[in-house]
């Protein structure tokens, strides 16, 4: 019997060094913000401490982190840089991915990311978003198309809100063929392949950083069995994801925008300790109005992370009603982080929105939350279809229930008189949206 190849060795998850990680992230990410650049030197130290490879299977010599763990790790990161920490997020995504439904990868192709990934920083992403299509999971073809050419393929298109693009070791390109049937999948584009080019077009109010810039192919080749998931098209060519996949995606960056929260959380508090007006005498910390305000950001912060984690935690145990539950779990998240760093902007006035102070950073970027897959109106959507149906079908039960009743039973007694229930507006799609408010990254 062959002996199989030596796994790589990939670096130790080192989960003990996230705080000074933190710490690291923070003390240039203002200054990324502001030039709006890429934190490259971020990944040596994130690949250092084995957090980019967090999620790789046991099987393939990784930690094989499940979701609580990345959450955790999603905070953290998200508290020092969320653009660093949004593109570690879609590369750990990845191998999560691939951990739970092996053979997503051809088994060359992966071994090849693990190599390069054992060596140094590889960052991983799915380009989906395009101009015209928007976000795939709201259906449609992507307008990229794949042509055979022999022993390849050539890739030509557009995908926009393409985050992390001039790190990106691998771009998963969400592609059709122009065959008849045609098919739709992730075609592996390694950087640097021939024919791609990146537009610096990112130009946004928050995670600035991120370099959420346009990619440009044109007849880029693909080795052709460098394809992730290629299959005739269905009635929903976008394929959105299976639920555990949406549960990491929705808990996982519900985390990192907590984590965010968080840092405007301590900076509000660093700044009320520090803060005395002379009329006062006294920090601001001392008074009960602002001690009230920040409980009440602590409180909501505080049931925010909680649902997170434990949501994941279950996720990680195999709980499928769980993994239904984190869209939900998402639009809670994220209004509490989004709310929490208002209410800190609101406490602090001009001194809360002046560059020169971090919080008006962390007010840009929690924002960000909003616009990530799945977004409110769907889950809204989903949520309220699901509980008008359940009462009609328990509606229905009960009629059903009381029309078999035996009328001998009731002889003698009088029939109660009805009582009127309320009527249920009609309710338009809210999901009509711009050509370009698609989700950034996945």
């Amino acid at each position: 019997m062959p002996s199989l190849p030596p796994l790589p060795a990939l670096p130790p998850l080192r989960l003990d060094l996230l705080p000074a990680v933190t710490e690291s992230l923070a003390a240039r990410a203002a200054e990324h913000d502001r030039d709006a650049s890429f934190p490259a030197e971020a990944f040596p130290l994130l690949h250092g401490a084995g957090l980019l490879t967090a999620t790789v299977a046991a099987r393939h010599g990784g930690p094989g982190a499940g979701l609580a763990d990345t959450a955790r790790i999603l905070r953290a990161l998200g508290a020092g840089d969320p653009a660093a920490a949004l593109v570690t997020a879609m590369t750990l995504f990845t191998h999560a991915a691939e951990a739970r439904t092996p053979g997503g990868w051809p088994p060359a192709l992966y071994a090849d990311l693990l190599d390069h990934s054992a060596k140094g920083p590889a960052l991983v992403n799915a380009l989906r978003v395009e101009p015209e299509l928007g976000s795939p999971v709201r259906g449609g073809l992507p307008a990229t198309t794949a042509r055979r050419d022999g022993d390849r393929w050539l890739l030509t298109g557009r995908k926009i809100y393409s985050t992390g693009a001039v790190g990106l070791s691998r771009l998963l390109v969400f592609a059709r063929t122009d065959e008849d049937p045609v098919r739709v999948g992730s075609f592996v584009v390694r950087a640097g392949s021939p024919g791609l080019a990146i537009e610096p077009t990112w130009d946004h109010v928050g995670l600035r950083a991120s370099r959420s810039d346009d990619v440009v192919l044109d007849s880029v080749p693909v080795p052709l069995g460098d394809v992730l998931g290629l299959a005739e098209a269905g009635s929903t060519p976008g394929a959105r994801p299976d639920p555990e996949t949406g549960a990491w995606n929705a808990l996982g960056l519900s985390a990192l925008y907590l984590g965010v929260a968080g840092a405007a959380r301590d900076w509000l508090t660093r700044f009320l300790h520090e803060r005395v007006p002379t009329s006062l005498g006294a920090p601001l910390a001392t008074l009960p109005r602002f001690q009230s305000a920040v409980g009440e950001i602590e409180t909501a912060l505080f049931g925010a992370d909680t649902l997170v984690d434990t949501l994941a935690a279950r996720v990680d145990a195999g709980d499928r009603t769980a993994a239904g539950q984190a869209g939900a779990v998402k639009v809670l998240a994220t209004r509490a982080a989004i709310g929490a760093v208002e209410q800190a902007v609101a406490l602090t006035g001009n001194h809360g929105l002046t560059r020169a102070n971090s919080l008006q950073r962390h007010y840009r970027d929690v924002l960000c939350s909003r616009v990530h897959t799945p977004q409110d109106d769907s889950v809204l959507l989903t949520a309220g279809r699901d509980a008008l149906a359940r009462a009609l079908e328990t509606g229905a039960d009960h009629e059903t229930s009381t029309d078999r009743a035996d009328p001998e039973s009731d002889a003698g007694h009088a029939a109660p008189a009805p009582v009127p229930g309320p009527s249920v507006p009609s309710t338009p799609d809210p999901r009509s949206h711009d050509r370009r408010s698609a989700p950034k990254g996945t």
